[in-house]
């Protein structure tokens, strides 16, 4: 069943003028005694039209009121989205300032990145030269470790020390061949016995002493101690002779003689204030440089 389309105004219109005049009677007489009623007839035939023309004028000012509430709504929905344009080119203005702030501090982190690798490289350098200046300034000094300290110590008392233990393991040291001798000086507590520096005329007779006290502690039961270097108090205090490395010397030597122990390797040694390393008699010398030497060779076993 198909549903009629409604019908618009203009024609519900017509349809009421229409059935308006389909209702009037055309058998009435224009007498006078039908005068009274033509006239009312006509009052209401005037009455359809009056109401279509209020119809209108209510449309109209509908239309005219719905019109100007558009109006306002679309006067109002520009400002706003005008406000929106502003801000959305605000938006954009800012996100292109940060954008090109952010490529500027790549560019610096870049710049800043390269700088870091060079200054590194140049520490490396200067670290190195300080590191030779320090090992050059060491090379003809002994140090005797674990010497028990005498009351009121002078630097006569150190001297003595150093020549009883020339004597002891026979090496030809003469006053005149010691530079200097001294007692280091430590800042933490505890420290009983701090080394003694001794400096010597060259490095050969440096070396001299090394393999003569090396040799003595090979051919003797009694290794050296205290009363080798002719002290009377803890005699039997073990002391050992070796060469002055420098600290970052010292640190390598400490810690590849720990690896040297806990991988079986047979030789861990120092000569002229560099630090070497060898798992056997028939394996390469291996110089430590630095701790990552260590660490690749950690890897490798």
């Amino acid at each position: 069943m198909q549903r009629t389309p409604p019908e618009s105004p203009n024609a519900i219109i017509t349809n009421l003028l229409c059935a308006t005049q389909f209702q009037s009677d055309p058998n009435l007489s224009t007498g006078g005694e039908h005068y009274v009623s033509l006239r009312n007839k006509r009052r209401r035939q005037d009455e359809p039209q009056s109401d279509l023309i209020e119809f209108k004028e209510e449309m109209k000012a509908f239309i005219t009121s719905l019109m100007s509430a558009q109006q306002k709504q679309l006067e109002k929905n520009t400002v706003t989205l005008k406000e929106i344009q502003r801000s959305s080119c605000n938006i954009e203005t800012s996100v292109a300032f940060v954008t090109a702030q952010n490529e500027e501090l790549k560019r610096t982190i870049t710049k800043l990145q390269e700088e870091r690798k060079e200054d590194k490289k140049h520490i490396a350098l200067l670290e190195d030269k300080i590191e030779n200046m320090q090992m050059d300034v060491r090379k003809t000094n002994l140090e005797i470790k674990n010497v028990p300290k005498k009351p009121n110590e002078s630097k006569e008392d150190l001297v003595d020390m150093v020549l009883n233990l020339s004597r002891t393991i026979g090496s030809q040291i003469k006053k005149e061949d010691i530079k200097d001798v001294f007692r280091v000086r430590v800042k933490k507590e505890g420290v009983k016995n701090p080394p003694i520096i001794v400096e010597t005329s060259s490095t050969i007779l440096k070396n001299d002493v090394l393999k003569l006290c090396k040799s003595f502690n090979v051919r003797q039961k009694t290794k050296l101690c205290a009363k080798h270097l002719g002290l009377k108090i803890s005699e039997d205090t073990p002391v050992f002779v070796a060469e002055q490395l420098t600290a970052k010397a010292a640190r390598l030597f400490f810690l590849a003689r720990d690896f040297a122990k806990s991988n079986f390797f047979k030789f861990c040694w120092t000569a002229y204030g560099k630090v070497y390393i060898r798992k056997n008699e028939n394996s390469p010398i291996i110089q430590i440089k630095s701790e990552i030497n260590i660490q690749n060779l950690k890897i490798s076993e």
